[in-house]
């Protein structure tokens, strides 16, 4: 079998795999559905794939309208926690955390997911207050938190500059060892994947353009590949939730920003861990392939383009440096930006609509990736049974309405 699988590599590598038979099916849109999923990033396959497994719901599509993965799948920086204040929060990001333990082999599918650990640092008094009451809550909720010291941070992260005379010097800070990062594109495919093989449609290329709505009640959507009807429709689309919305005629609360990121040229493994600093808003971790993996805060403007503007980038640079000395001589080889929709609280909305069979998920703001697999498990029971969840109940639009809204901005921290 070793034999095989390397001549088998071989053989498709001087193909320059033009034989390779396709992870997932490529079909024309049929003309109705039981259910149409708006939007092919990791939540919208995920939500595919748990209807069909879970609630036996095989007349599915996802309409993608570029390509598996090219959306904000593709462009963040994969950390995963759930460490969150709130317990309302920490419900919804643990439960996605205990998913993505078995994830892989789940999808059958290497996801990648390496628990690494993820350290927010506290840079003041006020901050270290703040953060201990974080790990208090946490412990409250059952989700693993605790407070490590600048010696154990050295021993932790080697390379962090713990100089007391620095601009802004660390006190110590919180540690969740589950937490830590996984592939993005390997989640999005590895979704697909299993999504497939239960008979899901994944249509790529196929914008939509309007809602076809009755008497109150969605029927289908209109798309650059044809109108295509189903009775339920959920859309996931990240950072354009808001267009969508307003097809349906809706207006969500909801601002899209821009959210940028950047990676080194690669270096051997100096970077065991992922640390997180919201006072210098910046936050680093070191990928499989040896980059360094930079992310800011968002652009401080309502935008959908896919780039960002160059002061974030300076100062998020700036911050790196002065916390990682040993960065300052390495190259960057790339940046770009995602679109990220934020809600007035910093907490998602998952949700049923004004009109009836019209489903949002959305909201995620910065955090979106770490949710993925517990995203799409909630709001794929959401879309069957009709009604929320009890995890995702307390993220219902109608939050905006009554002010019971979940706070989460500060444990949001600074992009994920």
């Amino acid at each position: 079998m070793a034999n095989y699988s390397i001549f088998a590599l071989g053989r498709n590598a001087l193909q320059r795999h033009r034989h390779w038979p396709r992870v997932w099916r490529s079909p024309k849109p049929r003309p109705s559905y039981d259910a149409i999923i708006v939007g092919g990033g990791g939540h919208g396959l995920a939500t595919a794939y748990y209807l069909a497994k879970q609630h036996g719901m095989d007349n599915i599509a996802v309409l993608e309208k570029g390509w598996i993965g090219g959306g904000n799948t593709g462009r963040n920086t994969t950390i995963v926690r759930s460490n969150y204040l709130n317990p309302e929060s920490a419900a919804i990001y643990d439960h996605a955390l205990n998913l993505w333990q078995g994830l892989s082999q789940e999808l059958n599918f290497n996801v990648m997911f390496s628990p690494r650990g993820v350290i927010n640092l506290a840079h003041d008094h006020h901050e270290a207050r703040e953060l201990r009451r974080r790990i208090y809550a946490n412990q409250l909720a059952g989700v693993d938190a605790e407070w490590v010291t600048p010696t154990q941070l050295r021993a932790l992260c080697p390379i962090l500059n713990l100089d007391p005379g620095m601009r802004y010097p660390i006190l110590g800070g919180t540690l969740q060892r589950r937490g830590g990062v996984a592939r993005h594109d390997a989640v999005a495919w590895g979704y697909a994947r299993a999504a497939d093989r239960l008979g899901v449609d994944i249509i790529q290329n196929c914008e939509v353009t309007g809602m076809t709505i009755n008497d109150g009640r969605v029927e289908g959507v209109q798309t650059s590949q044809g109108e295509i009807l189903a009775p339920r429709v959920g859309v996931v689309a990240a950072g354009h939730s808001s267009v969508l919305a307003a097809m349906a005629g809706l207006r969500l609360p909801l601002e899209s920003h821009p959210l940028q990121a950047l990676v080194s040229e690669p270096v051997k493994p100096i970077m065991p861990t992922v640390v997180m600093s919201n006072k210098v808003h910046a936050y680093m971790s070191q990928s499989d392939k040896g980059e360094l993996v930079i992310g800011a805060g968002i652009d401080g403007y309502n935008s959908y383009a896919q780039r960002g503007s160059l002061p974030v980038i300076e100062e998020t640079i700036r911050a790196i440096v002065e916390l990682f000395p040993i960065t300052s001589r390495l190259k960057m080889m790339r940046q770009w930006a995602g679109i990220v929709d934020v809600c007035p609280d910093a907490s998602p909305i998952i949700s049923a609509t004004p009109v009836e069979g019209l489903f949002f998920n959305c909201g995620w703001g910065t955090g979106g990736f770490k949710a993925t697999p517990g995203s799409g498990h909630l709001f794929a029971h959401t879309l069957a049974k009709g009604e929320a969840h009890p995890i995702n109940a307390p993220f219902a639009l109608e939050r905006f309405y009554s002010g019971a809204l979940v706070a989460e901005h500060g444990a949001a921290a600074v992009a994920h």
